[in-house]
């Protein structure tokens, strides 16, 4: 559903936003602060900063606390939150964070069970649905409000803190703000002599050329969930309309018949290798697939905030070293702008946890504390702190590529997401609606004119039930 974006930051945030260039909720017709504002802004910002650390000196306990903090991700986010994870540590001698962290295949059924079993972990890394999905309507999870004395709120648009609650609750506090990019291994296309494509038609040409190089050479690789995004995309193009509003569908059974059709195009074309292919080749996930990382898949359609990744991946390749990973255009396949942007992930703290409010402190340092902020740089996305965006851009720190892919898919996609697009129901692998019916598709189990309805049939049991 769509939501309706309220710009009531204090100077302080107004200042710092002027500076990003996709930071979250940011208006991209924001005229520049006069030398008044900013200095207002920056005597706000050293007020707020004053009256945190006093409640955290003088409320805080000095008894020995222990927390256990999850998410998932890939190794350079990984290794970046283990670093911030020592300075909290450092910084707060008497709490010791556990951590526990893991790849993102079986991570979302594994925490959905800690949730509802009471034993989760007491800060967590979570997806933006699954406020939706297992806050228990604001019951699951802290509301975080109650602990703004020891975090910084007024570092985040009102609006999209307005997305993480439930019940009235705040239920986590957003990180990023993300939309799928296009990204190639120019490399690979540089050495079979075919442009990056732009278009249907410069994609097709691609999948020709590709196979004439190899029959293990393909210029875009798609797993199941990709492939439902990457059919919104597609018919958003093409139509010009969101995928859901109000819980409603918004595209006809010959619609998606259609864009069914594109998909199974696109296999027939040698553009994108077919399911059992991917599969086949035993990799936990895209990253981690031997045919990406020595460049003879070449393309994919991801999340702006996990660039990095991917493009580690084939720098340090040991067959095929620094390959050249860019971010390209949006291809073009109608005359609309289609994809969608959404909030990336969220922190949030368990209703089970013995301490909430160093739960609190916890996430304040990775999003607004200097230090934090600059050890996770963009490992995930251009952060939704106003205070990270400005120490980020001050400093010049973090990926210059997720930094460009943010602010393509921020001034490009406009289309709302519903938070039920990313229903475990619907999102599961391998039982998850999206996963069967593209595996049945993609193995001619099923036609286009099925994959529909089963879609369909899929999309009102989730939405409705």
């Amino acid at each position: 559903m769509k939501k309706n974006f309220k710009n009531v930051a204090s100077l302080a945030i107004a200042s710092a936003m002027v500076l990003s260039l996709a930071a979250c909720g940011g208006n991209s017709n924001t005229s520049a602060t006069t030398a008044a504002e900013t200095t207002k802004a920056e005597e706000t910002t050293k007020a707020a900063e004053g009256a945190t650390e006093a409640a955290t000196s003088e409320e805080v306990s000095a008894e020995p606390v222990t927390l256990k903090f999850s998410w998932w991700g890939g190794d350079a986010r990984h290794e970046a939150t283990e670093k911030a994870v020592d300075a909290f540590m450092a910084k707060y001698p008497n709490i010791t964070v556990e951590t526990e962290y893991g790849a993102w295949t079986g991570w979302e059924e594994k925490q959905s069970l800690a949730i509802q079993g009471g034993n989760a972990a007491d800060v967590m890394q979570i997806n933006w649905n699954w406020i939706e999905s297992y806050s228990g309507n604001g019951k699951n999870f802290v509301n975080l409000e109650e602990q703004s004395d020891v975090l910084d709120l007024s570092q985040f648009d009102a609006g999209i803190l307005e997305q993480c609650k439930a019940d009235g609750k705040l239920m986590a506090v957003p990180v990023s703000m993300t939309g799928r990019v296009f990204y190639w291994n120019k490399t690979t296309f540089d050495e079979i002599g075919v442009d990056i494509p732009t278009d249907e038609a410069s994609l097709l040409a691609a999948g020709e050329a590709f196979k004439a190089h190899g029959d293990d050479y393909y210029p875009l690789a798609l797993g199941e969930y990709d492939r439902a995004i990457f059919l919104v995309y597609y018919l958003e193009s093409v139509y010009g309309k969101a995928w859901v509003e109000n819980n409603e569908l918004q595209y006809t059974a010959e619609e998606l018949q259609a864009g069914f059709d594109f998909i199974n195009k696109l296999e027939d074309a040698h553009v994108i290798p077919t399911i059992a292919t991917i599969q086949g080749d035993m990799a936990d996930s895209l990253d981690k697939n031997a045919k990406w990382i020595d460049g003879k898949y070449a393309g994919i359609f991801e999340w702006d905030s996990s660039a990095s990744k991917f493009e580690k991946a084939v720098k340090e390749s040991t067959t095929k070293p620094d390959q050249d990973f860019v971010l390209g255009e949006f291809v073009k396949f109608g005359d609309f702008d289609g994809g969608f942007t959404k909030i990336s992930m969220a922190f949030a703290a368990s209703a089970t946890t013995e301490h909430p409010k160093e739960a609190a402190m916890l996430i304040d340092f990775l999003l607004n504390d200097p230090e934090g902020i600059e050890i996770s740089g963009t490992e995930r996305g251009i952060p939704c702190s106003a205070a990270g965006v400005k120490l980020l851009n001050e400093k010049g720190i973090g990926n210059e590529l997720v930094k460009a892919a943010n602010a393509k898919v921020v001034g490009f996609s406009k289309f709302p997401l519903d938070a039920k697009f990313e229903h475990n129901d619907l999102k599961a692998n391998p039982d998850g609606v999206y996963y069967k019916v593209f595996g049945k598709l993609s193995a001619d189990d099923i036609d286009s004119a099925k994959a529909a309805e089963d879609l369909i049939k899929g999309i009102d049991e989730c939405y409705n039930d």
